[in-house]
């Protein structure tokens, strides 16, 4: 190991992380965990690459018992969304009615009548993929891609999210960090950092494995409190979340993606003295990870918890908006 490798090796350990130095670290992770022409220059896939034919069949494999848990927030005008980047919760409006119908005004012969609705909203306003067009890391997208060209105002000309929509379906792992590491509500602080330590902890308590092609879901109980006091900063604010040393153990791992239940995925405040979001710009145009936020577990992690199964199939498909840098999506897992 050369005198490089080794101080990066220092800057990446959980116990020295220097918080003055965010540019540091974040190049040296960008470079020591790089996926960049792993899958040839033309790749727009990522990590989803990991998720083959073999893995879908091993994840198809753990229905049992076939219930089934939907890993989605409600999308409606009481979602977490304050206006924070211009985002807002979900608008939801009605084009027919049955009142239009019971009136005769729709014009449909033989009483037939029907209703009809559109819905406005951000595509990350609430449970969602970040696409590989998302984030940036100093003018580059994922593989090297000059960004400008990558995302213009017409949309992810290259890696939109349309790309990923028939991949996302495999072997999901839930990692229920809150309950293993947490309060007795099973839920973890605001600045929480879950390091690779404690994910690795969470699956031996769980005695499940996570590897290469996997879908990993971890749980930290910041939506869960969020919905006993109220919203307040849940979209935006403090949470626990992903240590930015985890940037090793989520390349190594070789996982297909990763969700949470929190607004940002990565811990917040950011462990640096000065940075926004360093893990994602680490994690998405480098590693090439798909990213999900504001899922809800609680449902499957209570039912996990009571039969001790914490594997099963897991279809997460984002909606193929072509030239989109992220989807909403209704995650659904199967026991």
């Amino acid at each position: 190991m050369n005198r490089h490798d080794r101080d990066a090796a220092t800057r990446h350990d959980p116990r020295t992380l220097n918080r003055h130095d965010p540019e540091g670290a974040i190049a040296d992770a960008a470079k020591a965990y790089s996926n960049w022409g792993r899958w040839g220059t033309e790749d727009v896939l990522g990590t989803l690459n990991f998720l083959d034919e073999a893995k879908r069949r091993e994840g198809a494999a753990l229905v049992r018992r076939g219930t089934v848990f939907s890993l989605s927030q409600r999308f409606d005008m009481n979602g977490p969304q304050k206006g924070w980047r211009r985002r807002t919760n979900p608008v939801h409006t009605m084009l027919d009615t049955g009142t239009d119908a019971a009136l005769g005004n729709q014009g449909f012969p033989h009483g037939i009548g029907g209703a009809d609705d559109v819905i406005a909203m951000p595509l990350q306003c609430s449970t969602q993929w970040d696409g590989l067009g998302h984030i940036f890391d100093h003018g580059k997208a994922w593989n090297g891609r000059d960004a400008a060209a990558t995302v213009t105002s017409e949309g992810d000309l290259v890696t939109g999210i349309e790309h990923m929509a028939p991949y996302v379906a495999g072997r999901g792992v839930l990692l229920d960090v809150g309950r293993v590491i947490g309060d007795e509500r099973g839920e973890l602080p605001d600045g929480f950092a879950i390091t690779e330590q404690h994910l690795t902890a969470t699956a031996q308590a769980h005695g499940v494995r996570v590897g290469r092609g996997d879908l990993v879901v971890v749980r930290t109980g910041r939506l869960t409190r969020a919905r006993r006091e109220g919203w307040g900063d849940y979209a935006g604010g403090d949470s626990p979340g992903l240590s930015f040393t985890t940037a090793g153990w989520l390349h190594a791992s070789e996982i297909a993606a990763i969700a949470t239940d929190t607004w940002g995925f990565e811990v917040r405040p950011n462990e640096f003295d000065a940075a926004f979001q360093p893990l994602h710009q680490v994690a998405i145009p480098n590693i090439g990870l798909l990213i999900g936020e504001m899922w809800d577990p609680d449902l499957l992690a209570d039912d996990c918890a009571a039969d001790g199964v914490y594997e099963f199939w897991l279809t997460a498909a984002p909606l193929p908006i072509t030239g989109a840098v992220g989807s909403p999506v209704n995650p659904v897992a199967v026991k």
